[in-house]
């Protein structure tokens, strides 16, 4: 179902964001040009189940996303305050419940959000006409749908979806092959009777002696084998030459698909680059949208009789869950961190190498450096880099961090460590791929039968089986033949197997 609403604000909810967004950029934010709607819960509802967008292709994720966020709605266990897409313009929906304190913080959230979206680097590829592309995918696939029958494109469907983390989120920034290009052309060059190598079986001779050391029948015949030899070889080598992080990209240039599969399998992957820096810059997002939010709310948007109310509601996003992590709640604090350490010179190497506690707890250099300094990280990190460069020992006993673990004599989960470099690892390793299996495609043409294998990272947490087994249906379907996956299990190498009837694990070294 598409969403078409375009009615403009109430003149007090505009004349707030006329001042917020002036506010927002005497603070030196810089945005796109922001457009809000305005509307009630149930079409906010329906924009967070498309993801933001009035338009996505038909299928029933979409569906069981909205009436989830209305129960949660309804039984008072959830509420949507905002929601901004990252498009230009970008596009900002406003809850009509919302009280006026309420709509003020939010409106400057958002423009946190609008700032991050346009100068973060992490975001800089991606299609800011999203909205307009949106539309187009799911004009082709209803297209598709009237075609082929629902069922059969929504099976297709679900079976792309089930896989479409399996891309290389780092593509868009870096250049790893020249381009699809067919099978072939990733098997090296082929070789011709008339190069030099087929042409080894030639002994150094006078002229005159030539036809009887090298005899003409003779050296074809050598090239003529080696041509074969070497055919065969091309024949049986695998590809791609190196493995492929873009399981995706692999299957749209080597699987047999059919033209409309193919067209809704790079749709899914389209859409899958493109929210893609979301999940890579959660906690600097929400921590810098936070931020902002915070110094303007506090600074000169509110009045006395919102006070209370921000306060209680801003304390609600910013409170940690023993059970989770809240980015929002590390990323302004990680963000205020950097501000009033470059604030008062706690960097460089007069820092790093100063043993002296007492003064380092005292250390004030006044370089107010601060402002300028989030601005520069806000532009070129993501939250790995962001977690990895800015960290410090004092931020996790400040903060009182801990890394968690699993105990199977209790059944749950306690904490296991609060030593820096272990909680350190542990936040990096949940953050890196967004905590999940890195694969690559090793082999298209596994033992020359045509049948795909891929490898696991494995970075000491296991595959979870049933998961596993569920990925490798998928590819099945997409590949068309048998699909492996070599990860470690049981601290053995273990190869996971599916024929399109039965999986198999055994291990690597009886393969």
């Amino acid at each position: 179902m598409a969403i078409s609403i375009n009615r403009p604000l109430p003149g007090h909810i505009a004349a707030i964001q006329r001042d917020m967004e002036q506010r927002a950029r005497s603070e030196g934010l810089d945005f796109f040009e922001t457009i809000f709607e305005y509307v009630d819960y149930e079409e906010l509802s329906m924009f967070a189940a498309y993801t933001g967008f009035p338009i996505r292709y038909p299928h029933w994720r979409f569906g069981a996303q909205y009436h989830e966020l209305m129960k949660g709605y309804s039984y008072g266990l959830q509420k949507i305050y905002e929601m901004v897409i990252n498009t230009d313009p970008c596009y900002a929906y406003l809850l009509n419940t919302n009280d006026v304190g309420d709509q003020k913080l939010v409106i400057a959230h958002v423009y946190g959000h609008c700032d991050f979206f346009k100068n973060n680097a992490w975001f800089a590829p991606t299609n800011r006409r999203m909205l307009d592309q949106m539309a187009n995918h799911a004009s082709r696939i209803s297209r598709y749908i009237d075609r082929h029958g629902h069922e059969v494109v929504e099976e297709f469907i679900d079976a792309c979806l089930s896989i479409e983390d399996l891309i290389d989120p780092h593509l868009p920034h870096v250049r790893r092959h020249d381009g699809p290009g067919p099978v072939e052309s990733s098997l090296g060059p082929k070789t011709n009777p008339s190069d030099n190598d087929c042409q080894s079986g030639r002994f150094p001779s006078k002229g005159y002696m030539e036809q009887f050391i090298n005899p003409p029948a003779v050296l074809q015949k050598q090239a003529a084998e080696k041509q074969k030899v070497q055919q065969d070889r091309d024949a049986a080598r695998s590809f791609p030459v190196r493995p492929e992080r873009d399981v995706l990209l692999f299957l749209l240039q080597h699987a047999s698909l059919k033209p409309w599969q193919h067209d809704v399998l790079s749709i899914i992957r389209d859409e899958a680059y493109y929210f893609a820096p979301q999940g890579q810059t959660k906690i600097m997002n929400e921590g810098w949208a936070s931020y902002w939010h915070s110094t303007i709310m506090t600074t000169y948007g509110l009045n006395d009789s919102e006070i209370v109310d921000y306060a209680d509601h801003h304390s609600g996003t910013m409170a940690m869950s023993p059970q989770r992590l809240n980015p929002y709640k590390i990323g302004i604090e990680l963000f205020r961190d950097i501000e009033e350490r470059w604030n008062k010179g706690q960097f460089g190497p007069e820092w790093e190498s100063c043993d002296d506690m007492r003064a380092k707890e005292h250390w004030n250099r006044k370089t107010g450096l601060g402002r300028e300094k989030i601005f520069e990280v806000r532009k070129i990190h993501n939250d790995v880099t962001f977690i990895d460069t800015f960290l410090t020992p004092e931020f996790c006993q400040k903060h009182k961090m801990f890394m968690f673990a699993y105990n199977e004599a209790n059944d749950h989960y306690e904490i296991a460590s609060r030593e820096f470099y272990k909680v350190k690892q542990q936040l990096l390793e949940s953050l890196t791929n967004h905590g999940r299996p890195v694969m690559r495609v090793v082999d298209g043409n596994y033992k020359n039968r045509g049948e795909l294998f891929l490898a696991h990272q494995f970075q000491g947490m296991p595959l979870k089986l049933a998961e596993a087994r569920d990925t490798l249906t998928s590819l099945c379907k997409l590949w068309g033949r048998p699909v492996h996956v070599e990860t470690n299990y049981e601290d053995k190498p273990t190869i996971l197997s599916f024929d399109g009837k039965n999986h198999e694990l055994k291990s690597a070294a009886a393969a």
